[in-house]
């Protein structure tokens, strides 16, 4: 990380001419258990990972706001807090900056003018929340320059309903909880429907490997949208306000009034929730074999209830299982059909399981998987 400071803090003084005057980051996150759930109402169990978005920034004396991308070769934006902020469509990673902005003067908090540079490492494209990161990075900074005195929660809300109102992804708020309110060396249960939040410590042993598939993105969005208006049939369906409500005895004894299909997807989303806390107590027993015996579960029935995995991540899946057996966990994450897995495992399997990948995922996919060996992370924070 001292690295990318640096790099972020120099091109700061090589485009405006002068040092920052204040430095913040914003970790990415992988979710560890609870996949569609999030919507559902229900429980999810993210940590921040040590891969971050970081903002260098620096007072204006008017309502100008300057923009510089130190990864887009210095690619640059400027807008005026005095004039309409419109959505960008030539250039997409500076709407999560302008959304921010708006969603901040929506709510009648006083700005004024900034130069910003950001920069991070978080891996593009893997599902590791790099634009949320960038989002609850940039409300941090106005928040602690204006002294706005925001919470880590109100960070979360105002990063999401950026993304949701001026971007125009209905995302949930997982990735911003996370990336706002996550400890280091801890995963943090997210209730989604009441936004309480629980540290759950991880134990000293384990470490998160993530790994990339590189499988190229399917139908995602309209995959999404379709799992979760099929989650709605099923919630109307048993008369509850959202599927998370439910227990797995209760679904299971209504099975017959559901049509087949949708009563799969139910079966998902309310064991996974099931699932997820399960793993909570798993963890405080630091009993990595029914943590083992969960994510499994979990990738099963993303497979085949959910049917949101691919066979590239199948693959991975089985292939790490098969070098750390019940000594750790594997599963899909994200949102499906591609992307990443994570695995929570001992130290010392992390090179066997990346020899077992490499030996033989190529072989039979022709893609080449990216690895992430990865620290837990504190959330949003000055440097």
């Amino acid at each position: 990380m001292t690295e990318l400071f640096g790099r972020v803090g120099s091109v700061f003084e090589g485009v405006f001419g002068y040092a920052h005057e204040y430095l913040f980051q914003a970790p990415g996150r992988v979710n560890l258990i609870g996949e569609h759930t999030d919507y559902n109402g229900g429980f999810v169990l993210p940590c921040a990972i040590s891969f971050a978005t970081v903002v260098a920034v620096a007072k204006r004396n008017d309502d100008l706001v300057r923009v510089v991308a130190a990864d887009y070769e210095n690619d640059s934006d400027q807008f005026s807090l005095q004039e309409e902020i419109t959505f960008n469509k030539d250039k997409m990673w500076v709407n999560y900056i302008r959304g921010v902005v708006v969603i901040l003067m929506k709510y009648a908090y006083a700005l004024g003018g900034v130069y910003l540079v950001v920069g991070g490492n978080i891996p593009k494209g893997a599902g590791l929340s790099s634009s949320a990161s960038l989002q609850v990075a940039i409300t941090r900074a106005f928040s602690e320059i204006y002294g706005l005195s925001l919470s880590q929660k109100q960070i979360a809300l105002i990063s999401q309903k950026a993304e949701n109102e001026f971007v125009g992804c209905s995302c949930g708020i997982m990735d911003q909880m996370a990336s706002a309110n996550a400890r280091e060396g801890h995963g943090l249960l997210i209730d989604c429907l009441t936004l309480d939040i629980q540290p759950v410590a991880l134990p000293d042993n384990i470490t998160v490997l993530i790994i990339n598939s590189n499988k190229r993105r399917g139908l995602v969005d309209s995959e999404y949208n379709l799992r979760r208006q099929q989650c709605e049939t099923a919630a109307r369906h048993c008369g509850v306000n959202t599927l998370c409500e439910l227990s797995s005895e209760v679904l299971i004894r209504n099975q017959q009034s559901f049509d087949p299909l949708i009563f799969k997807r139910a079966k998902h989303v309310v064991t996974e929730n099931e699932r997820t806390l399960e793993a909570v107590k798993a963890l405080s027993k630091e009993d990595m074999s029914a943590l083992s015996e969960l994510m499994e579960a979990s990738h099963l029935s993303m497979r085949d209830d959910f049917e949101i995995t691919v066979s590239e991540i199948d693959l991975l899946v089985a292939l790490t299982k098969g070098v750390i057996g019940t000594r750790g966990g594997v599963r899909m994450t994200g949102g499906g059909f591609c992307g990443c897995v994570v695995a929570l495992l001992p130290h010392d399997l992390i090179d066997n399981v990346i020899n077992a990948v490499q030996k033989h995922y190529k072989k039979i996919t022709r893609l080449t998987p990216e690895f992430y060996v990865c620290d837990t992370s504190k959330g949003a924070c000055r440097v």
